[in-house]
């Protein structure tokens, strides 16, 4: 005889899964989560595996991943075939995407401090190099 599972609120998964109640809604109605069962009242009724799904999603945007790719990865999840292979090539394209910005912020980061440290912050704001480099129709390299 198995035991029955738990039947949890809106609220209650929200507040062990640590997201807005209407975070929840959301990630239904994008498909992320399984439209849940309802009660005769209408209610939404939910079991365990909904408050693991919600982490997993949670974790998984703390990482970067978008909803887009979390989905995959949700689908991934429950491919025996190739899912560890593919899900390991997702996290590889996203480890990626983020040495890639950044070198893009480290990038950003320089060319700001280089202008930081050129203004004097004082004097005529037609000499403050920030608002020249910022109103030089020419980008520089």
């Amino acid at each position: 005889m198995s035991t029955p599972t738990p039947s949890l609120n809106i609220g209650a998964v929200a507040k062990r899964a640590g997201v807005p109640i209407d975070t929840i809604r959301y990630y239904e109605r994008e498909g992320l989560l399984p439209e849940p069962s309802r009660r005769p009242s209408g209610y939404r009724s939910y079991d365990e595996t909904a408050i693991g799904r919600l982490r997993f999603i949670r974790r998984a945007k703390d990482l970067g991943f978008t909803l887009e790719e979390i989905r995959e990865l949700l689908a991934l999840s429950a491919d025996r075939h190739r899912g560890v292979k593919a899900v390991r090539q997702r996290a590889q394209q996203r480890l990626a995407s983020i040495d890639a910005r950044i070198a893009e912020l480290t990038r950003i980061r320089q060319g700001l401090e280089q202008l930081v440290e050129a203004c004097p912050g004082h004097g005529d704001p037609e000499q403050c190099p920030i608002l020249r480099a910022l109103a030089d129709p020419e980008p520089q390299a």
